[in-house]
């Protein structure tokens, strides 16, 4: 069976939403807590390369500390920094199967790198 990990918040409905897709359909993703684990500025690059986004676009820009920390025009290398110092502004969730990565927002983004099992 395939490896998929998700880098989860259990407080936001969109990455239970994606939890919930998985082991419904017979997954048991290796869970991380990144508000508990955090980032490093090396593996947020490597899911962001992997995912096919930037900085920019993983950050939750309207929400938590990104207003305050004036990162609304702020480059990608601020932004990482401000990600590491604050896990809460990456877009959550991030699933991870080999080498492809997507944040599934919305939940059924899931299914553009885990194959759906046929019922």
């Amino acid at each position: 069976m395939m490896k998929i990990t998700i880098h989860h918040n259990p407080r936001c409905s969109k990455s239970r939403q994606t939890l919930a897709l998985l082991t419904e359909a017979g997954f048991e993703p290796e869970v991380v807590d990144y508000q508990k684990t955090g980032w490093s500025e090396a593996q947020l690059k490597k899911l962001f390369a992997a995912a096919g986004v930037t900085a920019r676009e993983a950050l939750r820009a309207k929400t938590g500390p990104a207003p305050e920390l004036g990162l609304a025009s702020a480059d990608d290398a601020t932004v990482l920094a401000a990600m590491v110092d604050h896990p809460i502004l990456v877009e959550r969730p991030i699933v991870v199967v080999g080498n492809a990565a997507r944040i599934c927002r919305p939940p059924e983004r899931v299914w553009e790198i885990v194959e759906r099992p046929s019922s």
